[in-house]
Parts: C-alpha cells; sequence; structure tokens
C-alpha cells in the first residue's frame, strides 16, 4: 500500500501545507466578501425566483465548500506521485480561485450580470476540469469538489434567471 503523505515531507509541512491551502481558499473567499459587502440588500431587493435561497444561507455554504475546497487541494498536493500532474492541477485550482473571486465582483460590486453569467459558465467549467485532474491524483480529493460543482451550477441557473427578471439592475 502507498502512503497517502508525500515521502519528502514532514507532518509539520503537511500541517503547514494545509493552513497554506486552507488560507488560500479563505483569502479568496475574503476578496469575494469585499465585493459583496453590500450582498444583503442588494440580493433581497431582486425580483427574485419562488425557489431561490434565502441569503443568509449562502455564509455558511460557501463556508463548508471552502474548507472542502482546502482539503482537496491539500489532498492533491501531498499526493506522493505525478509531480506534473500535481502542479497542473494546483494550478488550475489556484485559476478557478481566481474565477470565483471574479464572479462576485461582476455580480455583486459592478451588478452586471450577464458578464457575472459568462463568466461563471466558464468558471464552472474550470470547476469541472479541476475536479478531474484532482480525481485522477487522489480520488477523494476529486470527490471533495462535486458538491461545489452542483452548487455553482445552481448559482448559474440563479444569476441568469435573476439577470433575467432584473435588466434594470443586473443589465
Amino acid at each position: 500500500m502507498t502512503s497517502i503523505l508525500h515521502p519528502s515531507r514532514t507532518r509539520t509541512q503537511q500541517l503547514i501545507g494545509l493552513a497554506g491551502w486552507t488560507a488560500l481558499c479563505f483569502a479568496t473567499a475574503a476578496a469575494g466578501a469585499v465585493a459583496s459587502a453590500n450582498a444583503k440588500s442588494f440580493y433581497s431587493g431582486l425580483v427574485q425566483p419562488a425557489w431561490a435561497p434565502p441569503g443568509w444561507l449562502f455564509g455558511p455554504v460557501w463556508t463548508t465548500l471552502f474548507t472542502m475546497m482546502a482539503v482537496a487541494a491539500w489532498l492533491v498536493w501531498r499526493a506522493p506521485a505525478q509531480p506534473a500532474a500535481r502542479r497542473a492541477a494546483l494550478g488550475l485550482f489556484v485559476v478557478q480561485l481566481a474565477a470565483n473571486a471574479l464572479w462576485s465582483w461582476l455580480f455583486f460590486a459592478w451588478q452586471k450580470g450577464g458578464w457575472a453569467f459568462a463568466e461563471v459558465l466558464v468558471f464552472w467549467v474550470l470547476i469541472a476540469f479541476t475536479c478531474a485532474a484532482f480525481w485522477r491524483i487522489r480520488p477523494l480529493a476529486g470527490a471533495l469538489l462535486l458538491p461545489y460543482l452542483v452548487w455553482v451550477a445552481f448559482a448559474s441557473y440563479l444569476n441568469w434567471v435573476l439577470w433575467q427578471a432584473n435588466p434594470a439592475i443586473l443589465g
């Protein structure tokens, strides 16, 4: 059986790595939060479909997803084999994190519903590719990204519906 720990990293280095991936993920969350500073009043002021989640739900969902993303990235980072595949997968992970933060700016700060919708589609594809790349290296890491992929698919549809229902605001 192969060790799940990278052979050249000590336990302390492993924990520092986990802290680093967690910090990166929550720095992305913070960048999105800055863009979403007025999200509560903005979101509640939009014409919404009956199935739209309440505003209070987004914080706990995103906190859970960012935690799962950090663990997934850490699992790939510490995988003992495939250094080139690891680097590529983690590079893709960082790119999708940037797309994650950008969406909040497009939708909430700049109120560009169409641009946000176009971006979230690219963002979703980046997550799907990241999930597949992680899965090939460490299936558990890929599985940890599946709820994120589903949530962003839902958010994409919600983005579309809100944009269509609120052209004067999100035009």
